[in-house]
């Protein structure tokens, strides 16, 4: 039985933040050192990123009558507010991205309503509340009132393929099974000033964005484009559990981003791949001969960063036209956590891809952990 992805829709907040004008904030911050000031300059120059988005209005640099929470106008200053202050945020706008991603998803999906959801599977690390993203799904979409619902919670830039393998489950043991999977991050309620290096990578990398899609065992629609969710693994690599990690702090979420991650996932990323590749003779054959770029089309890794996709190209010889919907994912959102992958999909879906097309997606998260899935293009 076939388990297909459809209606992959994405969401991002209105609220546009250019890369250069943000280094310049940040770079121009009171009590950085001069080591700090050039840390920024370069993470933000080599970042890959133009834009991003953010659900903080008062970061767009426009006038504003408002009190200042996140950032002081006037002087230039970004603010230090607390977890609480950030997490009240989160529930307030991580609602309506939930909603607004959850209900794009369903009126992309022809032939499904959101009557027929039977479950709901929501996604998140940058924010908590209860009752969760899952429940206000449930209730702003007006789904069935015993609609099975579930939360991964805190897992990271990786969470959204554990959601798909799960769905997928639930439709191989419940044929009739519809889910509707969203994931929402708010990534820049944690942004703040540093001297310290991790900090200031993530500030130049992190952004806001959701991203949904509807499992089933359902046949598609004349002329809709999906894909078939084939295969999945996951693999913990033996060495980077310090390396990439996400903890609560006074002040927001603190995350570790060393400049040792891109080497880790280029050190283990075919041992990750041999688990998903297991029992196809010819994608092992192709990986243990570097000729995985022959044998699958497309790649939807996570553009974590430019450096963790410049490693993947050359660790796996693929491309650059393979690796060109990460590359413009990154360019135009930034690094959404757990929901940029599933816009690398929105965007392989949006090219030229075939049907019958092989697709790898990989995503990296703490741990040091690794996720993949392995879909064919339905078009």
């Amino acid at each position: 039985m076939a388990v297909t992805l459809r209606g992959v829709s994405t969401v991002v907040p209105s609220t546009v933040l250019v890369q250069e004008s943000v280094r310049d904030v940040f770079a121009a911050q009171p009590g950085l050192n001069r080591l700090a000031q050039r840390i920024v300059t370069t993470s933000f120059n080599v970042s890959g990123i133009e834009r991003r988005h953010t659900v903080l209005e008062e970061l767009t640099l426009e006038p504003r009558e408002e009190p200042a929470v996140f950032f002081d106008q006037a002087s230039g200053e970004l603010l230090l507010p607390g977890t609480k202050a950030r997490n009240e945020i989160y529930a307030q706008d991580a609602t309506r991205l939930y909603v607004e991603a959850g209900r794009a998803a369903i009126e992309a999906t022809p032939g499904v309503e959101a009557s027929d959801v039977t479950h709901v599977i929501t996604v998140s690390c940058t924010g908590f509340y209860a009752p969760g993203p899952d429940f206000m799904v449930a209730r702003d979409l007006g789904l069935n009132p015993g609609v099975e619902r579930y939360h991964l919670g805190f897992m990271g830039c990786y969470a959204s393929i554990p959601a798909l393998r799960m769905a997928r489950q639930l439709c191989l043991a419940d044929a009739a099974a519809v889910v509707l999977v969203v994931s929402v991050e708010l990534c820049t309620l944690h942004l703040r000033s540093s001297n310290d290096p991790d900090t200031i990578v993530a500030s130049s990398l992190f952004s806001d964005g959701a991203g949904a899609g509807i499992v089933t065992a359902r046949e598609l629609e004349p002329g809709e484009r999906a894909f078939d969710l084939d295969r999945f693994a996951t693999r913990i690599t033996p060495v980077g559990e310090s390396d990439m990690a996400w903890k609560i702090g006074d002040h927001g979420f603190e995350m570790v981003l060393s400049n040792a991650v891109p080497a880790i996932i280029g050190e283990h990323i075919t041992g990750a791949l041999e688990p998903l590749f297991d029992g196809d003779e010819a994608l092992t054959k192709a990986l243990a001969e570097d000729t995985s770029s022959e044998a699958i089309e497309h790649w939807a890794i996570h553009p974590g960063g430019r450096s963790i996709l410049d490693k993947v190209e050359a660790r796996l010889a693929l491309t650059e036209a393979q690796l060109v919907p990460a590359r413009e994912t990154l360019r135009d959102y930034g690094n959404m956590s757990s929901a940029t992958v599933l816009f690398v999909l929105r965007n392989i879906l949006d090219s030229d891809a075939a049907d019958g097309d092989r697709v790898a997606a990989m995503a990296f998260g703490p741990g040091l952990t690794v996720e993949s899935a392995l879909m064919t293009v339905r078009a």
